[in-house]
């Protein structure tokens, strides 16, 4: 733990137990999701599915990276990850991101953007409660929101809910989060 760092995060008015509970749920929701899409990608099928794969691949893979991101500032602020993967899977901040029982694209799609709407709503949280007080978490959490709102609207875009405005990057984690991958 980086003890100056916590305890200047305290001084500037944030409850730390609370931010690192908020950090390890969201921390395992990325890892759910992660594990979840890779089920709902592999049941991506048909040309509609097969249309789908790549986006929801990049989405699958940029959240296994937001886990990793997460991980240094939880353990700097003096948190840690349970020891128990069951433990940490029930903790998710978002519901699990199940196959649906009536598998179609479009259902596998509206599970796709929930878990991202989920993740928005987490991430938005944790900038609220760090703006101004917490700068590397604050950072943080905003470049993982970015990425989060970016993948719900590629979702939405393709449930017919409006323009994106977005392009996909092919796989690549963006700047954003990149530089917390070190």
């Amino acid at each position: 733990m980086a003890k100056v760092t916590r305890e200047m995060v305290e001084r500037a008015g944030v409850d730390v137990d609370q931010l690192l509970e908020l950090l390890v749920k969201n921390a395992a929701a990325e890892l759910t999701t992660y594990y979840y899409y890779t089920i709902l990608r592999a049941n991506l099928i048909g040309m509609e599915g097969e249309t789908l794969k790549e986006i929801a691949e990049v989405a699958r893979i940029e959240d296994r990276n937001h886990f990793e991101a997460l991980i240094p500032r939880i353990y700097e602020l003096g948190g840690k990850l349970p020891d128990d993967m069951k433990v940490f899977h029930d903790m998710s901040a978002c519901p699990p991101a199940r196959l649906p029982e009536n598998v179609t694209a479009e259902n596998i799609l509206k599970v796709l953007v929930e878990a991202e709407r989920c993740a928005v709503r987490g991430y938005t949280q944790i900038c609220n409660m760090t703006f101004g007080k917490d700068h590397r978490t604050y950072d943080l959490a905003l470049a993982i929101l970015n990425e989060e709102i970016e993948h719900e609207s590629w979702f939405s875009e393709f449930l017919g809910e409006g323009p994106s405005g977005h392009f996909m990057r092919r796989g690549e984690t963006s700047p954003f989060v990149s530089k917390f991958l070190k």
